[in-house]
């Protein structure tokens, strides 16, 4: 097993965007279930979905700038060069997509004809309704959603991989506990 391990600040934002982005995945596709009748239920839970992801996206901002200025561990030894690529390549993936799916998300709301709210309160407005743009930028966060699902379960497969095959500890260095400080 190796000693590498990621700093605590960058396990802490690991898995809170892993919570925090699964969970949005998840109640976006739900949402989409919801009638329009009666109003206000299906607003508000949209409303919900933008906040918390305005926040997210200042979340992912935060991590990106963190992964830039701190040191990561090195790959793991004893592992093949195409999949030291093939890894690097998802996660440089899923950050272009956890970057462009709350940003396309802002964006298209704030195209909309509704008002755009961070838990209730109502954001100016940058720019007057252009449903063509609004209706492109939904088009993109859907588009985006389904890609980062795609890329998370690739993710997941891969430390499943590593833990019940590999056996390599490639899991601990994204651990709490055991993280340097």
């Amino acid at each position: 097993m190796t000693d590498q391990r990621y700093d605590r600040m960058m396990v802490l934002l690991h898995w809170l965007l892993a919570l925090g982005l699964i969970s949005q995945l998840g109640l976006g596709l739900w949402m989409e279930g919801i009638p329009k009748e009666p109003p206000g239920e299906r607003a508000a839970w949209f409303n919900l979905h933008k906040s918390i992801g305005m926040v997210l996206g200042l979340f992912i901002l935060w991590r990106m700038g963190w992964r830039v200025t701190h040191s990561v561990p090195a790959d793991l030894p004893d592992t093949p060069g195409w999949q030291q690529t093939a890894a690097k390549l998802n996660h440089g993936l899923m950050y272009v997509f956890m970057l462009a799916l709350p940003l396309s998300g802002f964006l298209g709301s704030s195209f909309s004809q509704y008002p755009v709210k961070f838990f209730g309160m109502p954001l100016p407005r940058l720019w007057e309704p252009v449903p063509e743009v609004k209706s492109v930028l939904s088009e993109v966060h859907e588009f985006t959603a389904f890609a980062l699902l795609a890329l998370l379960a690739l993710h997941l497969l891969a430390v499943c991989w590593h833990v019940a095959v590999k056996r390599d500890g490639l899991l601990q260095r994204m651990s709490w506990r055991n993280s340097d400080t």
